[in-house]
């Protein structure tokens, strides 16, 4: 029987573009699934993986996701207490946090104790060294040892702020930025990549390709 994919409509999503990076992804390695594009939490409740984008603020993401009635709880349900394969993507990797402090502290749902702040520059931008924030374009992503599906390579990333874990063996892989910040965050079932693989070429799309596959 063919998996589904939920990828998470709440509002908060680049969803058209991950979508077509996960079906192009899921041709490229012979993926026979379906992405289905839900805020339905019964859809949600029978998906063999989960992915949850996320653009634009913690505070207004984290509050369009709780907005969705029985959403947060499906969630829970498959991800936590059933172990499907989850990604998630961005400030969608953001929202697995304790807590993020853009706008105000704002509480995540806290499946990888930690917080998101904002990326400060060492700084100003003028000055040499200095950094300049958001973090928008092209970098490298260095892989942790050990950690799941993520490989050394180039990724594009927009954001400004980040993930700081409580436990760093939470960290995935790193890039540098002003100093190392989390480009991708494991924990059992569970990857969160603040770069966008859907807007990432191949190196992204291979990503995706080893996450329809990944079986944790």
């Amino acid at each position: 029987m063919a998996e589904t994919l939920a990828l998470i409509d709440y509002g908060a999503g680049n969803l058209q573009s991950v979508a077509h990076a996960l079906r192009v992804a899921g041709a490229g390695c012979g993926w026979a699934g379906h992405v289905a594009v839900t805020a339905d939490p019964a859809v949600l409740r029978a998906a063999d993986r989960v992915v949850l984008p996320g653009v634009g603020s913690f505070r207004a993401c984290a509050e369009g996701l709780r907005a969705i009635p029985g959403l947060v709880a499906a969630l829970e349900a498959r991800v936590l207490a059933e172990a499907v394969p989850f990604l998630g993507i961005c400030v969608g990797m953001q929202l697995l946090a304790s807590q993020g402090v853009e706008h105000g502290s704002t509480p995540g749902l806290g499946w990888v104790p930690g917080e998101v702040r904002r990326i400060v520059p060492a700084d100003a931008p003028a000055v040499a060294g200095g950094i300049k924030v958001p973090h928008m374009g092209w970098n490298d992503v260095r892989p942790s040892p050990g950690a799941p599906l993520v490989e050394p390579g180039e990724a594009y990333f927009l954001h400004s702020y980040h993930f700081v874990p409580e436990d760093p063996r939470h960290i995935a892989a790193v890039t540098e930025h002003g100093g190392a910040l989390a480009a991708a965050l494991a924990r059992d079932n569970i990857l969160g990549l603040q770069f966008h693989p859907e807007k990432s070429q191949s190196y992204g799309l291979a990503l995706l390709a080893r996450f329809l596959e990944w079986r944790p």
